[in-house]
């Protein structure tokens, strides 16, 4: 594949800065990049004879790989997010790492390749993957339909998935942030209220479910204070690998649902469908720079005063 565009995620982020992104501790040179889309270039052999897949067609990718032999209980077996060893473009959470797609190409298996359609650009089909992910955790909340719903942290993730809790019917959603510039992106992106956090805002109180994307321990005991009893609350935000010290009591005496959510299973494949004419993702997208330019490109990423919520690589 050309690859075409790329966009910066937090955990790339980490990566450049730290060396470490949650459990993964990088230990060889790696390329990074995860959120990539761009158009085939050459086809292999086996590939022409499934004739599915054309040169020049744009495509997402679907950056995972389920290795190793291993079990799933019958309970799990669907849920292929889980299986014990999933290589992902740009981790360094097994040896070697797995190489990511910012670079001009990247060679991929046809099954990792979501085609868009015509009214997708690849320029927002790099965006099918975080999109992917903000629609599995809204969806771990279970039916979101005529609910209310508090996003918590407005950042890419957030925002995307204020956009993924409106295309799932939620009737008032609220976003919740300390950031101005992220909580007018997440406003772009449908939620119905704002909460100001840096000017003492306060969240709404008895909401359905939560969607906790800032990944901040110490904002935890207030979001699980904002739930209804027995409503849910789904931690995607990536909480710190080590010890964390939060208030969690309510949850036992409001009996609150916490829910992990991990990556996605196929919701990138919804992701494409619902950017075609149904979410619009241009919002996010506030940076842009070549790939010879990535240092800056890194550096704005990691700046939350720049006001930028998803920066994007032109890779080609």
């Amino acid at each position: 594949m050309a690859m075409e565009w790329g966009g910066i995620c937090g955990s790339d982020v980490a990566y450049v800065r730290s060396g470490v992104s949650g459990t993964a501790v990088l230990q060889d040179p790696l390329i990074l990049g995860h959120e990539v889309a761009g158009h085939i270039v050459e086809l292999g052999r086996n590939v022409v004879d499934l004739g599915t897949l054309r040169t020049g067609q744009r495509v997402s990718i679907h950056p995972a790989t389920l290795a190793g032999k291993h079990t799933m209980i019958p309970a799990v077996a669907d849920r292929t997010n889980l299986w014990p060893e999933v290589r992902y473009f740009g981790s360094a959470a097994f040896q070697p790492h797995e190489q990511g797609a910012f670079s001009e190409f990247r060679l991929v298996r046809p099954d990792q390749i979501r085609p868009p359609p015509d009214g997708v650009s690849t320029k927002e089909g790099a965006l099918a993957e975080p999109f992917g992910v903000a629609i599995h955790a809204v969806k771990r909340a279970g039916s979101v339909a005529d609910k209310s719903v508090l996003v918590n942290g407005c950042g890419p993730i957030g925002a995307l998935a204020v956009a993924a809790a409106k295309a799932q019917g939620a009737k008032d959603i609220y976003a919740a942030d300390l950031s101005q510039a992220s909580l007018e992106i997440a406003e772009r992106m449908g939620a119905d209220h704002l909460v100001d956090v840096a000017q003492g805002e306060k969240l709404p109180s008895d909401v359905d479910a939560a969607i906790e994307a800032s990944g901040a321990p110490r904002a935890l005991g207030g979001v699980i204070a904002a739930v209804r009893r027995g409503g849910v609350l789904v931690q995607v935000g990536n909480l710190p690998a080590g010890e964390v010290s939060a208030a969690l009591g309510n949850i036992v005496t409001r009996e609150i649902d916490y829910r992990g959510s991990y990556r996605f299973v196929d919701e990138i494949t919804e992701a494409i469908r619902l950017m075609d004419g149904h979410v619009d993702v241009s919002p996010l997208m506030t940076h842009e720079f070549n790939l010879a330019e990535a240092r800056d490109a890194f550096r704005i990423a990691a700046d939350r005063a720049s006001g930028s919520s998803k920066v994007m690589l032109r890779l080609s």
